[in-house]
């Protein structure tokens, strides 16, 4: 039941609408019960041969005026309830995702993307449907029952306590049906979320699904969680299968009981013909509401376990959390200091980050280098708190990073991750992101700096070319230098560079480099990078090897010892001199 709480606060709000779409509905459900009324009075009037022409024809003109009343009722109830069940799934949807984009990224390093859109898709349905159509039927099983029941009763007691003998059956049933349908309704829905994540997975690699022929083998991977998903659904189905015959077995079992027994009395004159009838269709009436029990069953079922899972999400709490006593950051200079720094993906994981200690001034640069899996990744996330530290402290400008708000914090830093991420829209739209008024001379700018001003022009549409699904129309290199242009752009005052130039030539990454040495003095720049003649101007280079720094110093200090930095950059220049040679034809 902690799970209902999570759609409360929409009732409340659509109070007004549910109540209106409720009283449509009664009053939908209280004129079909006159309709079998009508018919009696008709039959008893044809039976004793006390009707004429315009007298038959009132009875039909009224049916007829109740059926008007009951299409215009039942357009306003469906508007209010079916409407309001709308907004639930809106709501709701807004919510399971502005939770999801709170989380850490820590979080979806061990959830998977297609579980996610399973819960955001398929659960919140599922969740409409048991709100809307579940609250429609559970009224016309409780009212439209009782009142049918009541009329039943009215008409001859006797004939109705026989013809409700199946009732408890049925309760019984519900009851006994209701706890495997919500289990099993749980485990189909993982398996819709596993499916999910394997069709996203495969669309998403199609290039390397072709590339090497994978085809046969991704479809037979799908074949594999569709007949996953086919058992549990066929497992589903052994139980509702049985439950709904069940439903319409005792309803039909009831009919046999009136025809017998209410026959009898109707030939016996204890009823009259339009009383026997008007039981009849009042029975026929019940069965909507015995039916509506087992699909309210079903409905609810449904709806309770997608409910369980969006809840599950819902009360997952961020890893990273802001102290209450954080204050605003105000105008920031970029000054941070590392003491004694300790991180690990994960309580009981290894520390990939060991004992780092280290300041940067304010306007400062430092390269981090070192070989790939050493934690130069690691240690620019800790920055903008993507992942929080283990053990020590990181301050910006004097202040502790968790006494700052996030967002204030991330406001100040201009990331450029080492696989850069484009979204599916314009390149100018990738650069200036949500910023909704853009400044020309900005944006020129950062294109210039990132040296991206000719490959724009070249462009047919320009700014205005549609990169595609994560940039697939760009080179690797194109989508490394808008992303640059992108953290230029926001003007931020700390630069987090991973690896900027690593998938562009030598000559247009030297001629970044010079482009963002221009900030010296202005921002404090991280650039971690690969290729060692990026860092060499850098105020300060830190060698990392498995989480540890080893080394640190200048170029000119570093290239004086027989250390990684010198054997590296020495076998890199080697490699450029080659490489020059080999395009000159030597």
């Amino acid at each position: 039941m902690r799970s209902y709480q999570l759609i409360r606060p929409y009732f409340i709000e659509n109070s007004q609408r549910i109540i209106l779409g409720i009283l449509c509905l009664l009053i939908v459900d209280a004129l079909q019960l006159f309709i079998p009324r009508f018919i009696k009075w008709a039959v008893d009037d044809l039976t004793s041969l006390n009707i004429d022409l315009w007298k038959l024809g009132g009875y039909a003109g009224y049916i007829m005026a109740v059926a008007v009343l009951i299409a215009l009722l039942r357009y306003v109830w469906r508007r209010c309830l079916i409407g309001m069940s709308r907004r639930v799934e809106e709501g709701l949807r807004n919510q399971l995702f502005n939770h999801i984009q709170s989380l850490s990224p820590a979080y979806f390093d061990h959830t998977r993307t297609g579980d996610l859109m399973a819960h955001a898709t398929n659960d919140i349905t599922h969740v409409r449907m048991a709100v809307g159509m579940g609250m429609v039927a559970l009224t016309d099983a409780v009212f439209l029952g009782a009142a049918a029941a009541g009329f039943m009763f009215y008409i001859n007691v006797k004939l109705t306590i026989f013809a409700l003998l199946p009732m408890p059956l049925i309760a019984f049933s519900a009851r006994f049906f209701s706890r495997r349908m919500h289990r099993k309704y749980q485990e189909v829905q993982a398996a819709f979320a596993e499916m999910t994540e394997t069709v996203r997975e495969r669309l998403a690699g199609i290039r390397i699904v072709k590339t090497y022929n994978l085809e046969d083998e991704s479809a037979r991977k799908l074949q594999e969680m569709s007949s996953a998903y086919i058992q549990r659904n066929l497992a589903l189905v052994r139980i509702t299968g049985s439950f709904y015959p069940m439903m319409i077995f005792f309803t039909n079992l009831a009919l046999v009981i009136v025809i017998f027994l209410g026959g009898r009395q109707a030939v016996c004159g204890d009823i009259t013909t339009g009383d026997f009838v008007a039981f009849i269709n009042y029975l026929n009436l019940m069965t909507w509401p015995m039916m509506a029990l087992g699909w309210v069953t079903n409905l609810l079922q449904r709806g309770a376990a997608s409910l369980d899972r969006i809840n599950v999400i819902l009360k997952t709490r961020p890893e990273i959390q802001e102290q209450p006593q954080a204050l605003p950051l105000g105008s920031v200079k970029g000054a941070l200091v590392f003491e004694n720094v300790a991180f690990a993906y994960g309580p009981a994981g290894p520390e990939v980050v060991s004992k780092v200690d280290f300041k940067i001034p304010a306007g400062g640069s430092l390269g981090i280098v070192g070989p790939p899996g050493s934690g130069k990744t690691s240690l620019l996330r800790l920055i903008p708190r993507l992942y929080d530290i283990r053990g020590g402290n990181i301050s910006l400008d004097g202040r502790p990073l968790r006494e700052i708000p996030l967002a204030d914090l991330r406001r100040a830093i201009g990331f450029v991750p080492q696989e850069p991420f484009l979204f599916s829209g314009t390149i100018q739209d990738n650069i200036t992101l949500a910023t909704t008024t853009v400044d020309p001379e900005r944006l020129r700018q950062a294109l210039e700096k990132a040296r991206l001003t000719d490959t724009i022009a070249a462009l047919p549409a320009g700014l205005d070319t549609i990169v595609g699904e994560k940039g697939v129309v760009l080179s690797g290199g194109q989508k490394q230098r808008i992303a640059l242009a992108r953290a230029l752009f926001h003007d931020a005052r700390i630069l987090l560079l991973d690896d900027p130039i690593s998938q562009v030539d030598v000559e247009t990454g030297a001629a970044i480099i010079r482009h963002l040495q221009e900030f010296s003095g202005q921002k404090t720049i991280f650039m971690v990078s690969h290729r060692l003649s990026a860092v060499r101007h850098a105020d300060w280079i830190m060698v990392m090897e498995k989480g540890v720094v080893t080394d640190s110093g200048t170029h000119e200090i570093l290239m004086s010892r027989d250390g990684y930095y010198s054997r590296t950059y020495q076998l890199q220049q080697l490699e450029e001199e080659f490489n020059g040679h080999r395009q000159h034809g030597f």
